[in-house]
C-alpha cells in the first residue's frame, strides 16, 4: 500500500501557525511579485477566489471581505516543509519527497498494521509537532492514493485519513472523481476524454486498454492500470538528477538598462550553477532569454533567446557566467522595457566522466576547490553571502513582496515574541 500525505492549504497554514489571529478568516498567498493567488484558505475559497486569480482583479473583493493577503515566503514554507517531512520519516523509512507540501510513503511490509489508525497517529503527530494540518490517502497504487487523498481532504467524516482497500471502495471513489482531477491526465487529454463522454475516472477505466495506449501513449496506459489497482509507479526515495535546470524571474519593475538585466541574469546563473553542483553534474549548453511584458500590448514587444555551447563540460559558476553574459549581450536590444529574464542549463551529465577540450588551460583542481569554498560559505551563512561582483545587491530588480511575513523559523531577529 502507498500513502499520499498532503499539507492542507500549506502556504496559508504556515502563516497561521505563527499568527493565530488568522484562524477562521479568509487568507490568500500571492505568487512572485504579488501577482496572483497561489494558496487560499477554505474561507477564501468560499468567497469565490479562484486559484491563479490575478490580484488586481480580486483586490476590491479582498478589501470588501477583509481578506488577509500575504506575499510568498518561500524561506518559511521550505523550512516548515522540512519539519513536516522530518516527522514523517519517523513513521516510514521509504519516503518520496514529491513536492513542498506532498510526500508519498511506501507501506509495503506494514501488512500487520491497522493503517488507518497508524495514519491517524501520523496526522496527530504532525499537527501537534508543526501546527500544519495534513490529509492522508492510502491505496494499492500511488494514483489511487492521490484519489483517496482528495476524499480525506474534502470530507470531514474521514477525519483526515481515507483508505481504499477494497474493490467496492475503489469503484465508488473512481465514480465520484472527475476525469480532470486524476493525477497524470493533463488538460489536453481531459478535454478529449470529456468529448468522448468519459467524465469520471471510472468511465476511463472502462475503456479498452489498447485504445488508451494508442491515444494516450504509455504514460496514459500507466495511469489507466494504476486506477485499476495495478502498481506501475514506484516510490522514488532518491530524487533523480535533473536533465535541465532553469532559473528565471519576473522583475519587480520594468527594466530598460542592460547593466541591471546583466546583474539579474548573473544571480540566476549563479543559482543554476549551484544546483548543478549540488547534484554532482556538469553541463555543456545553456540558454539565455529575455522578454518584455506580454500583457502590456500598449508597449513595444520583444522576446529573444539564444543557446550557447560551452567549450567544455563544467559546473563552475564563473565559467558558466562568462558565457551566459556573452549570450545576453548578443540578444539584448535597447529601448525596450523588459519584464523577465532567465537561464537554462542543459545537456547535463554526471561530473565523474568529463570530456575536457583538447587545449583546455583552466586549472580544474583549483577551480573545483574555489567552487567548494563558495558553496560551503553560502550553505553556512545563507545564499549569496559570497558572490561575484557582477551579481550586485539585487535592489534594482528584486521581486515585489509588499506583504511578506517574517522568517519566523530561520532568522533570529524574526523569532516570535511571547508575552506573559
Amino acid at each position: 500500500m502507498y500513502a499520499l500525505v498532503d499539507c492542507n492549504n500549506f502556504f496559508v497554514s504556515c502563516e497561521r501557525v505563527f499568527n493565530s489571529r488568522l484562524e477562521g478568516k479568509p487568507v490568500i498567498v500571492l505568487s512572485n511579485n504579488d501577482g496572483c493567488a497561489i494558496a487560499r484558505s477554505n474561507e477564501a475559497k468560499a468567497l469565490g477566489i479562484k486559484m491563479g486569480a490575478n490580484y488586481f482583479e480580486i483586490e476590491n473583493l479582498c478589501r470588501q471581505h477583509n481578506v488577509q493577503v500575504f506575499s510568498t515566503n518561500f524561506v518559511l514554507y521550505a523550512d516548515m516543509s522540512n519539519r513536516v517531512k522530518g516527522l514523517l520519516a519517523k513513521f516510514c523509512q521509504e519516503i518520496e519527497d514529491y513536492s513542498i507540501d506532498e510526500a508519498f510513503l511506501d507501506f509495503h511490509g506494514f501488512e500487520m498494521f491497522d493503517l488507518k489508525t497508524y495514519c491517524q497517529n501520523i496526522v496527530k503527530t504532525v499537527t501537534q509537532g508543526t501546527g500544519i494540518p495534513i490529509s492522508i490517502g492510502i491505496a494499492p497504487t500511488k494514483t489511487l492514493a492521490k484519489v483517496a487523498n482528495r476524499f480525506a481532504k474534502k470530507h470531514a467524516g474521514y477525519k483526515s485519513v481515507c483508505i481504499i482497500n477494497t474493490e467496492e471502495k475503489r469503484i465508488k471513489a473512481l465514480q465520484k472523481t472527475e476525469i480532470g482531477d486524476v493525477w497524470g491526465i493533463g488538460r489536453k487529454h481531459s478535454k478529449r476524454l470529456v468529448e468522448k463522454n468519459i467524465r469520471t475516472a471510472y468511465d476511463f477505466t472502462q475503456l479498452p486498454q489498447c485504445w488508451v495506449r494508442k491515444h494516450m501513449t504509455v504514460v496514459g496506459e500507466r495511469t489507466y492500470k494504476e486506477l485499476l489497482g495495478v502498481p506501475c509507479i514506484n516510490i522514488e526515495s532518491i530524487a533523480p538528477d535533473k536533465k535541465s535546470i532553469m532559473v528565471s524571474r519576473s522583475f519587480g519593475k520594468i527594466i530598460t538598462e542592460y547593466s541591471v538585466i546583466a546583474e539579474a541574469l548573473s544571480n540566476y546563473t549563479s543559482m543554476a550553477a549551484a544546483k548543478l553542483r549540488n547534484q554532482h553534474s556538469v553541463c555543456k549548453q545553456l540558454m539565455v532569454f529575455i522578454t518584455t511584458n506580454t500583457f502590456r500590448q500598449d508597449l513595444p514587444q520583444y522576446s529573444k533567446s539564444i543557446v550557447v555551447t560551452l567549450p567544455t563540460q563544467t559546473n563552475a559558476t564563473n565559467e558558466i557566467l562568462k558565457h551566459a553574459l556573452q549570450g545576453l549581450e548578443s540578444i539584448f536590444l535597447p529601448n525596450y522595457q523588459y519584464k523577465k529574464a532567465g537561464v537554462m542549463l542543459f545537456d547535463i551529465s554526471p561530473n565523474t566522466n568529463i570530456q575536457y577540450a583538447l587545449f583546455d588551460k583552466v586549472d580544474r583542481e583549483k577551480q573545483k576547490n574555489l567552487m567548494c569554498v563558495l558553496d560551503n560559505i553560502n550553505q553556512r551563512y545563507g545564499r549569496h553571502s559570497l558572490k561575484f561582483a557582477i551579481q550586485g545587491n539585487g535592489e534594482s530588480y528584486k521581486i515585489k513582496q509588499e506583504r511578506l511575513s517574517p522568517a519566523y523559523t530561520t532568522r533570529l531577529s524574526d523569532l516570535p515574541t511571547v508575552k506573559i
